[in-house]
């Protein structure tokens, strides 16, 4: 175990523990029944709380209709409301799955947008599945603004613990990334990542001695790099908490790579205090056979801490990818500030 840097418990797992896992953690038991709902209507007038299975798990189904009616309850929602405005549910953990899940205790993640703190507190007391519950915002939490002209926004944590895992499947392992959702964008896995294949091939047809991951988010594409068997990583984001989450989720994984310990350079509590940068400010490093770096920072500066090597690939994954002049722009600045071959997947 490894200790969650936000509530401060034992609810953070190295990879192989968590995958040990998998199998069976949504999995029903014989007598586990499901009760599958329409979300786009109220909840039935004769619809009824029901309790746990002998297994202690819940279909999630069930879950919602204990949660939409604690919040009508409260006279957040009206009895008139769809299923689907109780909130976004985001299992712990998550990954591509074939059947809805049944639920066992503090597996559940709520994001609402009309959820308050005395509910919150409440829907924590009495809904056991529940692991945390977050008011969100029609936004994306962080610094979703390229230029870091925009101020960062983020979603509220009302009760509970809010840290939860996905589970991206590459060629060579499972990576388990790990992330404080109130102040990240959501990437569940979907089973097929055109990102994962994308960089999996440029780092096959390149073979790099050198790998940036320019704008990291939680370190997806970075710790692919370092799977992939790349000497020298380095991953890099402007926002605090996904330069962060990029050098704890190495930590994470660390079996499927070829280095030594985190050493963790930052606190989390610190790098609070300056949640975007602009001048590269090293988070954490570890070594090894392999090399990896985690930086918080503007990444068209990056050419500040990059060795100047020929054999560079980076990947900057923007969070808008759709206007063609700013994908031109970017990768332009790139070639001007670092060199290097780069891509946006």
């Amino acid at each position: 175990m490894m200790k969650c840097p936000v509530c401060g418990e034992d609810c953070v797992q190295y990879a192989h523990e968590l995958l040990d896992t998998l199998d069976t953690v949504f999995s029903p038991c014989p007598a586990c029944t499901p009760r599958i709902l329409d979300k786009q209507k109220p909840l039935p007038a004769d619809a009824v709380i029901v309790e746990a299975c002998t297994c202690e798990k819940r279909f999630i189904d069930d879950v919602f209709v204990e949660v939409y009616s604690i919040m009508v309850q409260e006279g957040l929602l009206a009895a008139s409301s769809p299923l689907r405005d109780a909130g976004i549910p985001l299992v712990h953990p998550g990954f591509a799955m074939t059947q809805p899940p049944y639920l066992p205790r503090n597996s559940l993640l709520l994001l609402s947008h009309h959820v308050d703190k005395k509910t919150a507190d409440r829907l924590m007391r009495e809904v056991p599945e529940l692991r945390g519950v977050v008011k969100c915002g029609d936004f994306t939490p962080g610094a979703a603004d390229v230029d870091l002209t925009a101020p960062p926004r983020v979603y509220e944590l009302l009760a509970g613990c809010d840290v939860r895992a996905d589970i991206f499947y590459t060629q060579h392992s499972p990576v388990i990334l790990y992330k404080q959702q109130s102040l990240t964008h959501i990437e569940f896995p979907r089973g097929y990542d055109p990102k994962i294949v994308s960089v999996g091939v440029h780092l096959r047809h390149t073979m790099p001695k050198v790998f940036v991951d320019a704008s990291s988010g939680v370190g997806t594409l970075g710790i692919l790099g370092a799977i992939s068997g790349v000497r020298h990583v380095i991953l890099n984001d402007a926002w605090y908490a996904a330069a962060y989450w990029s050098a704890y989720n190495v930590e994470v994984n660390r079996e499927h790579l070829l280095v030594e310990p985190v050493r963790f350079l930052k606190e989390y509590g610190e790098l609070q205090e300056h949640p975007v940068v602009k001048e590269p400010l090293k988070v954490a490093e570890a070594e090894g056979a392999q090399k990896i770096e985690v930086y918080q920072g503007d990444f068209r500066r990056l050419g500040q801490v990059i060795p100047k090597e020929k054999s560079l690939l980076a990947v900057i994954d923007l969070f808008r990818k759709s206007d063609p002049e700013v994908n031109r722009r970017i990768l332009q600045e790139w070639q001007e500030r670092v060199g290097g071959e780069a891509f946006i997947p």
